[in-house]
């Protein structure tokens, strides 16, 4: 049997690999693997899927408000004022949960990432930083909104999200898988996967981990992570493609249990890629947005 070492505190951790597995329904009857297949049909014309997800009414409604205002908002003031194009833009970078904590929101956007210092900068969540990449209003100013990936990069974020939200309504596997594929290339660390659980998750499920293993001590798991994958390969399109094959074959054997809800890992964002420290000062913030 093939199989993948990494090694922790002195013991192998082995997890088989794939050709070793039967392929089973969420019931255990052998079947096609629906979270694979349902993958590769989404993501075998990637840019059709999204056309669909763009010119659906509710979307594209929300896409031509935001197209038609975005370009007149100057400052941070004004962004925040329009909820509606607030919305837009945090649900864009995978942030709709974090949509009530205007304050948060507003201290990520206003220190901007050139800082070491920068308050998005403490967060190990790179969601944070993409949103002020798109709208970084600390860098640029009154023109930070006059540039393609606060326009057309924006919607076409907003596009990607919704797509995989609604593959999540059919089928979480899938969802992750999309979500993973698009933030793979920012993975540079084992931490960078621990801090964002539906990363981990994904991980987990590919290395045949059980769940306890997230309980371990953090540099352990960091440690463990590293030794069993080449994060680089994550760079590469086909091995990347390689990953995502094995995760989604193996989900819905690993997933049968009733009561799991593996969408809880999109829940509210405030739990993953903060320190207790950033915690604290999170409370001492008002939700207002000001």
């Amino acid at each position: 049997m093939e199989q993948v070492r990494a090694s922790q505190s002195g013991q192998d951790l082995v997890w088989p690999a794939l050709q070793s597995r039967p392929s089973h329904s969420a019931k255990g009857d052998p079947t096609v693997t629906t979270t694979y297949t349902s993958y590769k049909l989404i993501t075998a014309d990637l840019g059709k899927s999204l056309e669909r997800v763009a010119k659906e009414p509710d979307v594209a409604r929300e896409t031509e408000y935001y197209l038609s205002k975005i370009g007149d908002i100057k400052t941070i003031d004004q962004f925040f004022a329009d909820t509606r194009l607030y919305n837009y833009a945090i649900k864009a970078h995978g942030l709709e949960d974090m949509g009530y904590a205007k304050a948060f929101m507003r201290k990520v956007l206003s220190e901007g990432v050139d800082n070491e210092d920068a308050f998005a900068n403490k967060l190990t969540d790179s969601r944070y930083k993409q949103l002020v990449e798109s709208l970084n209003f600390a860098r640029h100013g009154e023109a930070a909104t006059s540039f393609d990936r606060a326009q057309k990069g924006v919607v076409d974020k907003y596009a990607r999200e919704t797509l995989e939200q609604s593959a999540g309504e059919e089928n979480a596997g899938v969802r992750l898988a999309l979500y993973f594929a698009r933030m793979a290339p920012s993975i540079d660390s084992g931490y960078a996967i621990i801090a964002d659980e539906a990363l981990a998750q994904v991980v987990r499920t590919t290395l045949q981990l059980p769940n306890e293993f997230a309980g371990t001590e953090v540099d352990r798991q960091a440690a463990a992570y590293e030794a069993a994958i080449d994060l680089k390969d994550f760079q590469d399109p086909a091995k990347l493609t390689d990953f995502l094959d094995r995760f989604t074959a193996l989900w819905e054997i690993d997933n049968s249990t009733d009561g799991y809800d593996p969408l809880a890992v999109f829940g509210a964002s405030s739990g993953y890629g903060i320190s207790s420290d950033l915690l604290l000062s999170i409370n001492s913030l008002k939700l207002g947005g000001r």
